[in-house]
């Protein structure tokens, strides 16, 4: 990408709506939910990582014995509503990157970023030292490889919502990533401005 992007204010609304599996709940019940879903696939012996975006569901992840072994990325900015957040896991991690993305906006050099991370195959933390972290699960979703034999999946915290056509309830979103949910982020994308 050769622009940065940011979110058009008449447009907020088509970033609010979760993007693929909305599963609904207190953290402790979705991380439990998201737990018993991946035990169930892990069964069938397919190969599957898991991407996230976010600080409360990277630690809701990386707390989880089970969840925690999926893990290849996780995008942070050390806070959560405005409030600092610690996480504790960064020996987890192979490699840290920060990185700068100011607010509402996702930051062109994110693109070449992800492409060589995840072709790394390094357990990688990328931390937002500047701005937020949120738009970023756009550009990390249509930078997953799809492969034969390997399944991806993103996982955000989706926030509640009140003030949209419809009320969204607080949870976890699970993408699943494959030609739909990266088609519906290049929509989401083309509706932002070039700056």
């Amino acid at each position: 990408m050769e622009y940065n992007l940011r979110i058009p204010h008449e447009k907020r609304h088509l970033f609010t709506e979760p993007l693929d599996i909305l599963i609904a709940g207190s953290r402790k019940e979705t991380i439990s939910q998201v737990e018993n879903i991946f035990q169930d696939y892990a069964r069938t012996k397919k190969v599957f990582n898991f991407y996230i975006v976010g600080d409360i569901v990277a630690k809701d992840f990386l707390s989880n014995s089970f969840l925690k072994k999926f893990i290849k990325i996780c995008i942070i900015d050390e806070k959560t509503q405005r409030t600092h957040i610690n996480l504790e896991f960064e020996e987890f991690f192979e490699h840290t990157i920060e990185f700068q993305n100011p607010d509402g906006t996702i930051n062109k050099d994110c693109w070449k970023l992800f492409r060589e991370v995840i072709k790394s195959e390094k357990k990688t933390l990328i931390k937002v030292i500047d701005g937020e972290e949120d738009l970023l699960i756009l550009p990390l979703i249509l930078e997953i490889p799809l492969l034969v034999g390997i399944k991806n999946f993103a996982f955000y915290g989706q926030p509640p919502i009140t003030d949209s056509n419809f009320m969204i309830p607080e949870g976890i979103v699970i993408v699943d990533i494959d030609e739909n949910s990266q088609e519906k982020v290049k929509k989401i994308i083309s509706t932002m401005d070039q700056f």
